[in-house]
This record gives structure tokens, sequence and C-alpha cells, in this order.
């Protein structure tokens, strides 16, 4: 288990027990002033709410496991389900101790929700969105914005068998591999004069398409989303980055068989995240990351695409959110807020480096200079080789944001 998964971990647990303190505690007060501040109270209450605190307890803990505290609206719905049924529950188990039936107790359960445990479910329910989601906040956040601060990027040098790399949209044509570790030296240049941490992952000389790092693991903040290709061919490549990203204490999650997702049909915009439904990626392999990424606030667009590779071949988006593409390549530019044409294909492909810096193809030079109009630095490196396999610049590294 990472780090950071340890850390969030003894966070829901920590802000668990805060939780089912604070209704346990603000219950016991309630009836206390309500019985003109008579000690008795506590020993006649506590053990009747002891039940629900346990039972909160855990439900709690495994809503923070979830990610339920890192979103108001989450601990909300947490709060109220997990209090609720603590104090449905924890009431029944106390009275099939004392020998009530199951069948008789069903009313007067439900009626001590707005009775005897409102103020039990109340306070657990301030508690999960207020001390809950500081707590956890406090506890697992510094840990992810420690991994972000780094700003680690994942690389992968050239297999001796690029040549061999699969083409299926474009014809084959010749590929120089001493020229393509040359400019993949030049690409590893730019990200670390870009102030970038590179972080070469195993070479792999029996996986021929190894090189394009990107369609292997997604980054959502310190959660790396391993992906399950749609190639067969390039199953393999997943493990060593999977090592190489567990080694920098990043929390990992994967996409299972028979799902497929490429990390290059996944477009990151804030917190919405659009991924191509194409030759790679199947609806399965969406519907798996929509599962992963809805509790931490993500919203997933599928977008159809026929006409490319992968949905980020015919479209990415500079730092500000507006989508760039090369139109003829582009199934629907009205999927998204902004689109913004680009003259060459390869104008379509930029890797934000910064707020105010993007990295581009040598291949496009008109769109260079537009985008470069609209304010931007843009860095170029000449990727010829890799894209007589259909790769650009966005399929060699993948950056930790």
């Amino acid at each position: 288990m990472s780090s950071l998964r340890l850390r969030s971990l003894g966070a829901s647990l920590v802000a668990a027990v805060a939780v089912a303190l604070i209704a346990l505690v603000g219950a016991d007060l309630a009836f206390f002033v309500g019985n003109a501040q008579n000690p008795q109270v506590f020993t006649a209450y506590s053990p009747y709410f002891l039940p629900a605190t346990l039972l909160l307890f855990v439900f709690a803990a495994v809503f923070g496991i979830v990610g339920a505290y890192r979103r108001w609206y989450t601990a909300l719905i947490a709060g109220v389900v997990g209090a609720t049924l603590a104090a449905f529950v924890g009431t029944g188990i106390s009275a099939l101790g004392a020998g009530i039936a199951l069948d008789a107790m069903l009313a007067p359960l439900a009626a001590t929700l707005l009775g005897n445990n409102l103020i039990f479910i109340i306070a657990g329910v301030l508690a999960s969105v207020t001390v809950a989601r500081r707590i956890y906040a406090a506890l697992a956040s510094d840990a992810e914005e420690e991994v972000l601060r780094k700003r680690y990027a994942l690389v992968r040098r050239p297999a001796a068998t690029l040549a061999d790399g699969l083409v299926t949209h474009i014809e084959r044509s010749p590929v120089d591999v001493d020229l393509a570790e040359e400019q993949w030296e030049s690409y590893l240049a730019a990200l670390t004069g870009a102030g970038w941490d590179p972080v070469e992952v195993d070479t792999a000389d029996d996986l021929a398409d190894s090189v394009f790092v990107e369609d292997t693991v997604v980054m959502f903040g310190a959660l790396a989303v391993i992906t399950s290709p749609g190639a067969e061919e390039r199953v393999a490549e997943t493990e060593a980055v999977e090592a190489t990203v567990r080694s920098l204490g990043i929390e990992v999650l994967r996409i299972a068989r028979p799902g497929t997702l490429d990390g290059g049909d996944v477009l990151k915009i804030g917190s919405t995240v659009y991924v191509g439904r194409g030759g790679r990626t199947n609806s399965d392999g969406i519907r798996q990351l929509r599962k992963i990424l809805a509790p931490r606030g993500y919203s997933v667009v599928a977008v159809p695409i026929t006409k490319v590779l992968h949905l980020k071949s015919a479209v990415t988006a500079l730092p500000d959110g507006t989508v760039i593409g090369y139109r003829p390549l582009v199934d629907d530019p009205f999927v998204f807020d902004r689109f913004l044409e680009m003259p060459e294909p390869a104008g379509a492909h930029v890797v934000v480096l910064a707020d105010d810096t993007v990295l581009l193809a040598a291949s496009a030079p008109e769109s260079a200079r537009l985008i470069e109009g609209l304010g931007y630095r843009v860095i170029s490196v000449d990727i010829s080789e890799f894209e007589k396999l259909e790769g650009c610049v966005t399929c060699l590294s993948v950056r930790v944001r």
C-alpha cells in the first residue's frame, strides 16, 4: 500500500472517530440539558447510544476511505446516510438484545429517528461536514500536495524494437531508431528545462510501443489510474509503469478487463474528463473510470471518435481550457465548451508545461505562431520518428498533476 493510501486511511479513521464521538457527546449533552442537568442522564443514555456510535464510526470510516470528505456535498451525504443508518440499526440491536421481536420494533425504530435519535443524527451530520472534512484535509491532503509539488513526469526510453510499433490510421514508413533516441533526449530536456522532474520507467526492448507511456496511466492529482490498453500487444506495458508510480508513493487504482482504456483517449480540463470512445477504449473502460472519479469530484464525458487513433490525436487543450484541434480529424467540435481550429494536424497536440507555456511538435510551425499570438510561450521539439507511429508530444510523458 502506498504512503498516500496509508495517509488517507489514517485520516479516514481519525475523522470517523471524531464524527462518532461528537454524535455521542452531542446527544448526551442534549438530554443532560433537557433533563435539568441531571448527571444520571449520562449513565442512562450513553449505553443507549453506544451501538449507534460504534456503527457510525464504521460507516464514517468507509465513507472517508472512498473519498467522501474531499467535497462538502459528499460529506453531507455521508453524514446523513451514516448517522441515520447507525441510529436505526444501533437502536434495533439494543432492542433485539432486550428481547423485543423484530416485527414489533420497526415502526418504533423509525419513530426514534425523529425522537431520541434526532440529536445524535444532527450532530453526526454536522461533524461530517465540518470537523471530519478539516481532519481529512489536514492529514491526507498534505501528502498529496507534497507529491504534486515535486512535478514528476513519467517517461520511458524508446525500445530497440520501436520500428515495429503499431500503426492503424496511417501508412507505415521506416523509423530511424537512432534518430528517435536523439529526439527523445531533446524532448526530455524540454521537460527538465520547464521545471519537470523526469522519472524513467524501465526500458522494455520487447515492447515496441512502450515509449508511448501516456497510454498506460492517467494522473488525477496524486491518484494514478493504471489503464487497460485496447491493443493486446500493449497490455504488458502497464506492469513496469505501475511499479514506478508506486515507488513515488502515489495511490494506484486500475481499469480491469473486459474494460479497455488508453490514456491517449483521456483529456482533462479542470474537473471535466473527456474520454474518447473508439478503437482502443470501450464503454466498460469508460464506466469504470467514471466510477473511480465520481467520488473525487470529476465528471466523465464520453466522446465518440472515428477518424484518429485516440481522442488526443485529434484534440488537446490550452492552459485556459480552450480545446484545440485539426478540424478534419475531429468528429464533433461542439462537444467542447470552446474549440479553436488549428491549421496543421500536429498543431492539435500540446503538453501544458506551465500556465503560460506549452510543448508542441516542430511539424506545426503555423500552429505555434497562432498559439504564441494568444500570449503563450511555445517550446517546439522535433518528434518526426514518433509521428510515423501515430505518436505526438502528449504520448511521450505523463505529468503528475
